[in-house]
C-alpha cells in the first residue's frame, strides 16, 4: 500500500508538554443558572486549591470568552487581570500559603452565547449540553484545563421548570426555586476538568440497574420507543467490562443522555456519557446497524480507560482511545463470537490504513501538533485498537488480562503515560514489550508484506518468500523502516472427508526479504500467512490458484478466507469467478460473503454479475448491500435492471435501499445503451426524495448521492441545491452539501452557482455544517475555492476544521499545479491576509482601550 506523502505536522505545530502545577485542585463546585432561550449562563465557580509549596506567587486559569465579574480568595476580594483567554491572579509575598491549608478561590462570571464548551440547541423544547474534550471546558467555566489535574466536582444548576439537568455523579437534591428547577449533582471520585459535563432538556427517562447502581437512559420524548432497543444492553456490558478488567464499575451511577446536534458520536464524561441522538435505532435500522452497539460499548469502556485511569497528557490518548476501540472488538467477541470480532477488527485495521495512505502517517505517541484535537484520528483509535490486540497476541490471553488488570488496579484514580502500560505489563508478566511499542507506537507505519509460495515436489519443500515492501532503500539501517516480527504460518491439509489439519510454524521476519524452505511430508492444501491475522500489516499473496481456492474454502480463520478471496480477485479469470460464486453461496459467515461480493464487483465478466444477482437474495443485509454496490460498479443496462426493483420497491434494510438509489444514479451517468436515460432516473430519484423520509434520512441520503452523479442535468444541480436549505433535516442537508462538491468540477456550467451556495454555507458556525462544506469544497479543483477555504479557516476556532481546511488547501494547490490563476489568487490571498491582520491589530487595540476605560470606571 502506498504511503501518504502529506505530513502530519503542519505549519504552526510545536512541542506540547504538561504545564507546571503550582497548586492541586481538590474540588470544583459550579453554581450556575442557564437561560436556554437567550443562550446565557451565569453563576460562580468555586475552586478548592492546595498549594504544592509556600512560594506560589502567581495563578493562571484558563477562561475563554467569559465575562469575569469578580474574584475572591479566601472570601476576600482579590485583584485579577483577564485577557479573554487567561485569568491571572498575583499573590502578595506576605500572602499565607501552606501545603497543609486549602484555599477557596471563587470566580463570578457570565457567558453570553459561548462559542464552544457549552452549546445551546434551539430544538422544541430547547436543549443545552457541554463538551470538554480536548480543552474546551475553559469555554464554560474557569479552570486549570489540562488532563493531568484531577479533582472531585459538584454542579448545582438552575434551569426552567419543565427541563431536567444531568451531570456527573449522584443527584444530591432536586427542588423548585421560583421560576426555576434546581438540580444538585456531586461527583465523589476525582476526574479531570474535560470530563465534567452538564446536559439540559426535556427527556423521557428509562431506569435500569447493575448490581444496585442506577443505569439510566435519557432521550427526547418523541424517541422514547427507541431507547431500550438502542441502549438496553448497557447493564450486560457493565458486567462484562467489570469482569474482564477485574475492577467493578467505579461510579455511583451510569447515565447515557442522547442530545441533539452533538458534535461527536459520544463523550465519556465521568459516570454520564453524552451520545448523539442519531444513534437511536428504530426497528428497521436495528437489523443491520451495529454502530450504536459499538458506540455504547466504546464510551462505557472509557469509564475504566480514560475516566478511572486518566491520561497525563494528550500525546498518550491512545491508551484510552485505543482500548475503548478495542473494547468494541471485545464486546462483539463476547456477544456474537470470534468470527464477528475478527471481521470487525479488520474494519478497524482498514480505517487506519486508509488514513495512513490517503491522509498522513504519524507515530501514535507524539507531542508535536498545533492543537491536541488533531491527535484524535484513526491512528489514535483504530491503530491503537490493533496494537492492543497485538499485545494480547504477544502475551496470550491469560497474561494479557493479567497485565491489563494490573494496569487498571495500579493506576486507578491516577494519571498515566505510555511507559506506565509497559511497566504494568512487565510487572504482571515479566515481558518487555518495548520492541513492539518502538515499532508500532513510537514511530509511524506498519509492514507491507508480499508473500509468494511454491511447492517443490522433488524435495518436498514448501518455499515461502516474504518481502517487506515498505523498506526504504539507500538509508541507514535505523531509518530503513524494517520490522522485526515473529509471524505464525499455518500449513493446512484437507484430509479425506473434508477435515482440515493445521500445522503452525512461527517464522522470524526481520530482513527486507526472506526465503524459507519448509520440509513437509506432503504438499499442503493451503498456506495461511499470519495465521489468525493478528499482526497489524498489509499483505499481498502471490499463491498458485489451487492453494488460494483451497484456502478460501477451508481456512478456519475468516480473515484468511478473506485474504484468499482478495488474492483470487486479482487473477480475475472465469475459473476464479466460478470459485467465488460457489463460495458466495456456501460460505457460512456473512462477513466473508460480503467481501466476496465486493471482489466480484472488480471482475467485469457476465458471470460475476450473475453471481452478484444471486447475492441480492442473501438473508444478511450487509451482503445484499455489498452486492448492490458491486452491481452498480458495472454501469451497464443489465446492472440497472437488477437494481431497478430495489430502487423502486425498497428493501428491508435502509442501507440496501439507499445503495440501490445511489447505484442507479451512478449507472445512468455512464449512459449505457439502450437504457436507462439520466432524465428517467432523475425522476425516480426525485420521487424517492419526496416520499422516503425515515430513520436518519439514510434512504434519502442515498437518493441525493444518486442525483449527484447526474451533474450534466441542470435540474439535478437545482435539486441538490434545494436540499441545502436550512429547513431540510440535518442528515439529508449535510449529504446534499457534500454532493454539491461532487458535482462541481471546474468546467461545470453551473459551477458559479455551486460555489456561491457553498460560500454562503461556509458562514454557518455549526460544526457538522462546516465539516460538510470543507469536504465539498475539497472536491472542486478551482482557484476560487482557495479563498473560500481560507476564509473558513480564519473564522473558525475549532482545530479540527482548521486542519481540514489546511489539508484541503494543500490538496487543491497540488491539483491546480502551476496554473497562472492560482498564482494570481495566491497573491490576492496574501494581500487579504495582511489586510486582515492589520484590521485584527486595530480591533485588539480598540478592545484593550475599552477594557482599560471600563477598569478605570469600575475602580472609580
Amino acid at each position: 500500500m502506498a504511503v501518504s506523502s502529506n505530513p502530519f505536522v503542519l505549519s504552526g505545530a510545536r512541542p506540547h508538554y504538561s504545564p507546571d502545577r503550582p497548586v492541586r485542585v481538590e474540588h470544583i463546585f459550579l453554581d450556575l443558572t442557564l437561560d436556554l432561550a437567550q443562550h446565557q449562563c451565569w453563576g460562580h465557580c468555586h475552586l478548592h486549591l492546595r498549594p504544592l509549596h509556600p512560594h506560589v506567587r502567581h495563578l493562571r486559569l484558563n477562561a475563554v470568552g467569559q465575562r469575569i465579574q469578580g474574584v475572591t480568595l479566601q472570601h476576600q476580594i482579590h485583584p485579577f487581570t483577564y485577557d479573554g483567554e487567561h485569568l491571572d491572579l498575583a499573590l502578595e509575598p506576605n500572602f499565607p500559603l501552606s501545603p497543609d491549608q486549602s484555599l477557596l478561590l471563587t470566580i463570578e462570571y457570565h457567558l453570553d452565547r459561548p462559542q464552544r464548551g457549552l452549546y445551546f440547541v434551539d430544538t422544541t423544547p430547547p436543549q443545552a449540553w457541554t463538551q470538554g474534550e480536548d480543552e474546551d471546558s475553559r469555554y464554560w467555566f474557569p479552570c486549570f484545563d489540562y488532563p493531568g489535574q484531577l479533582a472531585t466536582s459538584e454542579v448545582r444548576v438552575r434551569v426552567p421548570h419543565a427541563l431536567q439537568a444531568i451531570s456527573n455523579g449522584e443527584l444530591r437534591a432536586s427542588y423548585p426555586e421560583g421560576d426555576w428547577q434546581v438540580f444538585h449533582w456531586y461527583q465523589p471520585q476525582v476526574h479531570p476538568t474535560y470530563l465534567m459535563t452538564l446536559a439540559v432538556g426535556d427527556f423521557a427517562v428509562f431506569d435500569d440497574q447493575w448490581q444496585g447502581k442506577p443505569v439510566t437512559y435519557y432521550v427526547a420524548k418523541e424517541r422514547a420507543d427507541d431507547a431500550r432497543r438502542s441502549l438496553g444492553k448497557t447493564p450486560q456490558m457493565i458486567d462484562f467490562f467489570s469482569r474482564i478488567y477485574d475492577y467493578p464499575y467505579p461510579y455511583p451511577k451510569y447515565a447515557q443522555v442522547c442530545v441533539a446536534d452533538f458534535i461527536f458520536g459520544g463523550m465519556e464524561n465521568t459516570s454520564t456519557t453524552l451520545l448523539t441522538d442519531r444513534c437511536l435505532l428504530d426497528e428497521r435500522a436495528a437489523q443491520d446497524d451495529f454502530r450504536t452497539e459499538s458506540l455504547v460499548a466504546h464510551e462505557l469502556a472509557h469509564q475504566w480507560f480514560g475516566d478511572l485511569v486518566v491520561i497525563k497528557h494528550w500525546s498518550h490518548a491512545w491508551l484510552k482511545e485505543g482500548m475503548a476501540s478495542y473494547a468494541e472488538v471485545l464486546w462483539f467477541e463476547e456477544e456474537y463470537g470470534a468470527d464477528f470480532a475478527a471481521y470487525y477488527r479488520l474494519g478497524e485495521l482498514r480505517n487506519y490504513l486508509s488514513e495512513d495512505s490517503d491522509r498522513y502517517r504519524r507515530p501514535i505517541v507524539t507531542h508535536i501538533y498545533r492543537e491536541a484535537i488533531e491527535l484524535y484520528d484513526r491512528h489514535l483509535y483504530e491503530k491503537g485498537a490493533c496494537v492492543y490486540h497485538m499485545i494480547r497476541q504477544a502475551l496470550g490471553d491469560d497474561l494479557f488480562w493479567k497485565a491489563i488488570q494490573t494496569f487498571v488496579k495500579t493506576y486507578a484514580h491516577q494519571t498515566v503515560e505510555t511507559v506506565d502500560l509497559l511497566r504494568a505489563i512487565e510487572t504482571a508478566t515479566g515481558r518487555n514489550l518495548l520492541p513492539l511499542f518502538d515499532q508500532y507506537v513510537f514511530r509511524g507505519g506498519h509492514p507491507d508484506f508480499h508473500v509468494s509460495y511454491r511447492w517443490e515436489s522433488t524435495d518436498r519443500l514448501a518455499v515461502l518468500t516474504i518481502k517487506q515492501q515498505q523498506v526504504t532503500e539507500g538509508v541507514s539501517p535505523l531509518e530503513r523502516n524494517l520490522f522485526d516480527l515473529r509471524i505464525p504460518v499455518a500449513i493446512g491439509t484437507v484430509e479425506a472427508g473434508g477435515n482440515v489439519s493445521l500445522q503452525t510454524l512461527t517464522l522470524r521476519v526481520y530482513e527486507p526479504e526472506h526465503t524459507f524452505y519448509l520440509p513437509l511430508p506432503q504438499q499442503p492444501s493451503f498456506v495461511s500467512f499470519d495465521a489468525g491475522n493478528h499482526t497489524l500489516k498489509t499483505v499481498t499473496l502471490e499463491y498458485p490458484l489451487p492453494e488460494l481456492m483451497a484456502q478460501l474454502r477451508h481456512d478456519p480463520d475468516v480473515l484468511g478466507r478473506i485474504h484468499a478471496a482478495i488474492a483470487l480477485g486479482k487473477k480475475g479469470n472465469l475459473e476464479v469467478v466460478n470459485a467465488l460464486a460457489t463460495a458466495l453461496k456456501e460460505e457460512p459467515f456473512w462477513g466473508v460473503r460480503q467481501e466476496i461480493a465486493s471482489v466480484l464487483g472488480t471482475i467485469r465478466l457476465d458471470q460475476s454479475l450473475e453471481a452478484l444477482c444471486c447475492a441480492l437474495e442473501d438473508p444478511q443485509p450487509q451482503v445484499r448491500n455489498a452486492a448492490v454496490e458491486a452491481i452498480a460498479s458495472f454501469k451497464s443496462a443489465a446492472a440497472y435492471n437488477h437494481l431497478k426493483a430495489i430502487a423502486k420497491h425498497g428493501d428491508p434494510s435502509y442501507r440496501v435501499e439507499a445503495a440501490a438509489l445511489k447505484g442507479i444514479g451512478m449507472i445512468a451517468a455512464a449512459k449505457p445503451q439502450p437504457k436507462p436515460s439520466p432524465e428517467k432516473v432523475l425522476k425516480r430519484l426525485r420521487s424517492a426524495l419526496d416520499t422516503r423520509q425515515g430513520w436518519n434520512e439514510v434512504v434519502r441520503c442515498g437518493a441525493i448521492a444518486g442525483v449527484g452523479y447526474l451533474k450534466e442535468l441542470p435540474e439535478a444541480v437545482e435539486l441538490v441545491l434545494s436540499y441545502t436549505a436550512a429547513t431540510v433535516p440535518q442528515p439529508l442537508r449535510l449529504a446534499a452539501i457534500r454532493t454539491l462538491g461532487a458535482m462541481g468540477d471546474r468546467h461545470h456550467p453551473q459551477l458559479r452557482q455551486i460555489l456561491e451556495r457553498l460560500e454562503q454555507l461556509s458562514h454557518e458556525t455549526f460544526f457538522l455544517t462546516q465539516v460538510a462544506v470543507v469536504q465539498a469544497l475539497s472536491q472542486i479543483d478551482h482557484p476560487r475555492v482557495l479563498a473560500i477555504l481560507q476564509a473558513v479557516g480564519d473564522r473558525t476556532s475549532d482545530g479540527r476544521i482548521k486542519r481540514l481546511v489546511d489539508e484541503s488547501i494543500a490538496k487543491l494547490k497540488n491539483a491546480l499545479g502551476t496554473d497562472e490563476r492560482l498564482k494570481t489568487l495566491e497573491t490576492t490571498l496574501s494581500d487579504l491576509q495582511k489586510e486582515n491582520q492589520t484590521l485584527k491589530s486595530r480591533l485588539e487595540h480598540l478592545e484593550a482601550k475599552t477594557k482599560a476605560t471600563h477598569a478605570d470606571a469600575a475602580a472609580n
